[in-house]
């Protein structure tokens, strides 16, 4: 019978620290040497692709957290950038430093762990899960503030003087970690689905379908149409200013060419007469008799 060579050749496959696998033969694994029966080779426990993309994540997040703190310290050390919308890029890098300092690294711990299950208990899950939506939604909102700070800049230049730009950058600042709070919070506060689950040790975003519709809107889709169309009214207000400016270099001017010819040399004179006058010459002898005719004018 198949059962007894089954529950034999389990437990001696577990005592060597090998993978159980099906065999016919009782201490034979499938594949195996006649001479190598039971003595299964020690396998290493992650393969050389697996050792190369951790690395390249490792390295990943290193140069992440280095960079953002990178353009903290320096708006920071610089005064010349305490001013708006270094503020703004201050909070977006902010945001990106908290990414990488706590919501990469236990990611990465995550995808390592066998299965993906998360070893780590309930409480760090919610601290992971909330900083995990709290700062991407963050960073996502603050390049949405940058965008109206640019397009406010373009279309109300005169009325949007430093300190209407101050106020309102500090008040955009506010409202984009405030939502970005409720929607990180809102599966704690308001119980709107649950992030772990003990009995198969897994950490996720509340999968409830009505805090799905909520937290993609309010975190994506919103930030995003708002980015397109300030955008494309940048773009369209760029593109007016530029069209009148080019009508306005193309139009003629209020001046006249007049062309002279000396009566001995066949040399050119131009006078544009405009706002100052602008004079044109070839011979030295032109010009003074010029400026002596001048001269006799004005006396």
């Amino acid at each position: 019978m198949e059962a007894p060579s089954l529950s034999a050749a389990t437990p001696s496959a577990a005592l060597l620290g090998a993978p159980e696998t099906y065999s016919p033969t009782p201490g034979r694994g499938i594949g195996s040497a006649p001479g190598d029966a039971g003595l299964p080779g020690p396998e290493p426990p992650y393969s050389v692709f697996t050792v190369l993309v951790v690395t390249l994540l490792v390295l990943l997040i290193a140069a992440t957290f280095l960079w953002n703190l990178l353009v903290l310290v320096t708006i920071l050390r610089v005064r010349a950038f305490h001013r708006v919308p270094h503020n703004l890029v201050a909070s977006t890098a902010v945001s990106d430093v908290l990414v990488a300092a706590l919501v990469m690294p236990l990611s990465l711990m995550r995808e390592l762990s066998a299965g993906r299950r998360w070893q780590l208990g309930r409480s760090l899950c919610h601290v992971w899960i909330c900083f995990d939506v709290l700062c991407c939604t963050a960073s996502i909102w603050n390049v949405a503030a940058i965008a109206l700070d640019r397009y406010w800049t373009i279309t109300h230049h005169l009325q949007y003087t430093l300190r209407t730009r101050r106020r309102a950058s500090a008040l955009m600042i506010a409202l984009t970690w405030a939502l970005s709070a409720l929607i990180a919070l809102a599966p704690l506060l308001f119980s709107w689905g649950e992030v772990y689950d003990a009995g198969l040790q897994r950490c996720q975003v509340s999968q409830e379908p009505s805090y799905a519709v909520f937290s993609t809107c309010g975190a994506f889709y919103l930030p995003l149409g708002v980015v397109l169309f300030v955008y494309w009214k940048i773009y369209k207000a760029a593109k007016f200013r530029f069209g009148r400016r080019r009508r306005r270099a193309v139009l003629p001017l209020p001046a006249t060419v007049e062309v002279k010819e000396t009566p001995h040399e066949a040399e050119m004179l131009f006078t544009a007469r405009c706002q100052p006058a602008v004079t044109f010459q070839a011979n030295g002898d032109f010009w003074r008799e010029q400026k002596e005719k001048r001269a006799a004018m004005m006396g």
